[in-house]
């Protein structure tokens, strides 16, 4: 009977052991998933230091590049400078897309000449290219892993 109760105990301890395993394993997951950081933008060739820069980093390809109706999506506006730093904080890891304009005259838009081409300037992440139309998603979505990260953005004018 005792060698029963000493091989019940040893059991018991043994399966508690493997259930604090279990959550320190969940809790070490969590902690990698769950881990932030910073991505600062370094933006480069900006025409003048007029108006601010509208920046936007998005996961969601279905509202790139113009992500105001996102709540999930990062958005910065700063004054404009000839040197240029943003920086996004505490930005989850995932998969990203960076837009950014330059609204020289800081109407919240950008402006075109002929109904089409774009009067202000522009940016994308990976320097995605423009063509006739802005850029897809996939075309500048780069991967985040949540440590501290920085890239260069090429500002580009049309007119």
């Amino acid at each position: 009977m005792q060698n029963r109760q000493r091989s019940f105990r040893q059991l018991r301890l043994i399966a508690a052991s493997g259930v604090a395993l279990a959550a320190g394993a969940a809790s070490l997951g969590a902690t990698e998933t769950s881990a932030t950081g910073d991505i600062t933008v370094t933006i480069t060739e900006m025409r003048n230091a007029k108006g601010v820069v509208r920046a936007c980093m998005t996961t969601n390809p279905d509202i790139f590049p113009r992500c105001r109706k996102d709540p999930e999506s990062h958005r910065l506006v700063v004054a404009a400078g000839e040197d240029m730093k943003l920086q996004f904080r505490n930005v989850k890891p995932g998969r990203y897309a960076i837009a950014l304009l330059h609204d020289e005259n800081n109407n919240g838009k950008a402006d075109r000449a002929l109904g089409m081409m774009p009067k202000e300037g522009f940016g994308f992440s990976r320097d995605a290219k423009v063509r006739m139309a802005p850029p897809k998603f996939k075309d500048a979505v780069f991967d985040y892993k949540g440590d501290d990260r920085s890239l260069t953005v090429k500002m580009r004018y049309m007119l």
